[in-house]
């Protein structure tokens, strides 16, 4: 498993402008008809400042998502890109990738990637069927993805990454394997297949609820899935993350950082980062982002040191998505703890049922388990939990554990 170097973080930049809200999405965004978008790029440029000035760490990738950056009128795009491309030929960054939706691609915007250094392009093309997109609320048509991907490789980004939605109301198996085709023509180096998820709050999860779509049946979703898996492997694409699939040397190095739970810098309305092992998350509201940025510098409004078992259910919950699991090494270098005894019930049980793999390096879920993944996650976190209570309880029964207030 690629690490990044010691003393290294990544980098996340987040936009949150659309041109219109996706009904599935729960990220924070915002449509951007109307707005001075100008003014954010500005407080934008003024954390992202900070935040460079302060870190001991080296930036090895750059992460600018959203929302769609690409919305972003050229000229603030390039203000935006400026800086950051600034650290990209720094020499210690590996990877810069832009987030972007195939309808707001042109070739201008995709010259202004690459002149700063983008060497990697995440297209959310999520389906080859105008019906499917519909269902989503997306706002490009099928025939948007091909050029948009002719683009970026016309500007010079070598390293293209597609995400794809299975699950979708109305998708079948054979025009799920249709949009993977489709997808796997256009040869990207990565792809991101998701099962669809319903999301407390989004349109999507509304319009369930009032019976104005259906869901697909799980059995189904499930043999999508195995499909995909089955499917991309026979094109030569390696699974490395429950949904994350790569060619020889296209892993997303940026999100590894999140996985391996190293530390990262985030910058914009709603973005979190972890920085010595404190977490912290930015306020999810685009005014009062630029007001707290403007009167303090900063637009934090939760940090949490993460430490001990807490530490330990935080890097069991991100590692298990990986395909080799948790790397027990590197667990231990990080909390102190041994994996195969913190959980070792759940190991025993998911072991029994062949849904995960324990040996003396890794812990890792099988093609089965990786189907009950979230399952699987929870009992490990409520494993966790137990044992945080017993903790908990140890204290409270201590002599003198209650002689003050």
């Amino acid at each position: 498993m690629e690490r990044p170097t010691i003393g290294a973080c990544g980098l996340y930049l987040h936009v949150p402008f659309c041109t219109t809200k996706c009904g599935y999405c729960d990220f924070y965004s915002v449509p951007c008809a109307g707005r001075a978008t100008g003014e954010l790029v500005e407080r934008l440029l003024a954390e992202l400042a900070g935040r460079l000035a302060e870190t001991p760490l080296t930036v090895a990738t750059i992460f600018l998502g959203g929302g769609t950056p690409t919305v972003l009128p050229a000229e603030e795009l390039a203000r935006l890109l400026e800086p950051l491309a600034r650290v990209a030929r720094s020499g210690a960054c590996r990877e810069f990738t832009v987030e972007a939706n195939p309808a707001t691609l042109d070739d201008e915007k995709a010259g202004l990637l690459a002149s700063a250094g983008v060497d990697r392009l995440s297209l959310g093309a999520q389906s080859f069927h105008a019906s499917e997109l519909a269902v989503l609320e997306r706002i490009h048509a099928p025939e948007d993805i091909a050029p948009a991907v002719r683009t970026a490789r016309r500007a010079g980004i070598g390293r293209i990454n597609l995400d794809l939605i299975f699950g979708i109301p109305g998708q079948t198996l054979a025009s799920w394997t249709a949009s993977l085709d489709r997808a796997m023509e256009l040869e990207p180096g990565h792809l991101a297949l998701y099962d669809l998820t319903y999301e407390p709050g989004t349109g999507l999860t509304r319009r369930r609820d009032l019976g104005q779509i259906t869901p697909c049946d799980e059995e189904l979703e499930a043999d999508m899935y195995l499909a995909a898996i089955d499917r991309v492997a026979a094109a030569g694409y390696e699974q490395y993350e429950i949904s994350n699939f790569a060619q020889p040397h296209q892993r997303c190095r940026h999100n590894l950082i999140y996985w391996n739970h190293e530390p990262y810098i985030g910058v914009g309305p709603s973005a979190a980062g972890y920085v010595e092992g404190v977490r912290y998350r930015n306020v999810p509201d685009v005014e009062r982002y630029m007001d707290m940025i403007d009167a303090q510098g900063t637009a934090v409004v939760e940090t949490e040191r993460l430490e001990g078992l807490r530490l330990a259910g935080e890097m069991a919950m991100l590692q298990l998505r990986l395909a080799e699991g948790i790397d027990a090494a590197h667990f231990r270098r990080c909390t102190g703890l041994d994996a195969h005894q913190v959980f070792a019930a759940a190991i025993a049980r998911y072991e029994s049922l062949g849904l995960l793999t324990g040996t003396d390096t890794h812990i890792a879920l099988t093609r089965r388990g990786r189907l009950l993944a979230d399952t699987i996650i929870t009992d490990f976190m409520a494993e966790l939990d137990e044992a945080l209570e017993q903790c908990a309880e140890r204290h409270r029964s201590e002599p003198g554990a209650q002689a003050t207030g």
